[in-house]
């Protein structure tokens, strides 16, 4: 274990879904720790805007490369750009994804479809090309989002729960697999996190802040904070023998029972 293992000076992180939420949380966390930061989303204005925040903030490269992940072509010109720019790839954080929630017999194959397309094979198109550049290393670390629908399901959100539990295994197989390259592979199944998407969604089909964060033993929703520190945690060499596993982010599980007064 090296004196400081938080410490990602020179190495150079993928952040998918930068430009928002987690991603961009993420990417500003990892450089503050050293990380040089590709990030890539669809959105090219806010991938620029992030990114040269984390420039101006930490003086760490931040490249922004608007890219739809879904595609399997662009993924591969977005890893090769990572590549020559930098000369690297030493860490993966697959975040991107999200659905729209609607009852299953409402749910059309086109909805079904794009809910695996953005949380499944948009990752797998990732860890693969990224891989090989860690294969080659023989060293890297994959951090896969997840969510906890992919743990426990929801109602609701039957394609994205199948999905997310589909990453799940994908992280596992990943890591029994690649392991022997000196590549670890693990995952975040996280709960309730007010980033912008969920707010405006939460906000949108008006549930309440206070009512969400009551499903958590904490009392409270998370925040892109809250799940940035666990990706660095997962990107650094302070996990150096955690592989294959999915920790969930989520405040706890606030049990039913009897209530307890303060």
């Amino acid at each position: 274990m090296p004196e400081a293992p938080f410490d990602l000076s020179a190495r150079v992180v993928i952040v998918t879904g930068g430009g928002t939420g987690i991603g961009a949380e993420a990417a500003r966390v990892l450089a503050r720790h050293g990380a040089h930061t590709v990030l890539t989303s669809r959105t090219r204005e806010n991938l620029e805007s992030v990114a040269a925040e984390i420039e101006r903030d930490t003086g760490r490269r931040s490249l922004p490369i608007a890219a739809d992940l879904r595609d399997e072509a662009q993924v591969v010109a977005m890893v090769e750009e990572t590549a020559r720019v930098f000369g690297r790839i030493d860490v993966l954080v697959n975040n991107a994804g999200g659905t729209r929630m609607q009852p299953l017999e409402h749910t059309p194959t086109r909805a079904w479809d794009g809910a695996f397309n953005l949380n499944l094979r948009a990752p797998y198109f990732c860890v693969r090309e990224a891989g090989r550049h860690m294969v080659e290393r023989r060293s890297g670390a994959i951090i896969n989002i997840s969510s906890g629908a992919g743990v426990t399901g929801v109602k609701g959100g039957a394609p994205y729960s199948a999905a997310k539990a589909g990453l799940q295994m994908f992280t596992r197989v990943t890591a029994a697999e690649w392991g022997r390259f000196g590549i670890r592979s693990n995952c975040l199944a996280v709960g309730a996190i007010a980033s912008e998407n969920p707010l405006r969604a939460w906000q949108a089909a008006g549930l309440d802040l206070d009512e969400l964060g009551r499903g958590s033993a904490l009392g409270r929703v998370g925040t892109p904070a809250d799940v940035a520190y666990p990706i660095l945690f997962l990107a650094s060499d302070a996990a150096c023998y955690i592989n294959g596993v999915t920790i969930e982010v989520n405040g706890g599980a606030a049990l039913g029972g009897i209530a307890l007064e303060d």
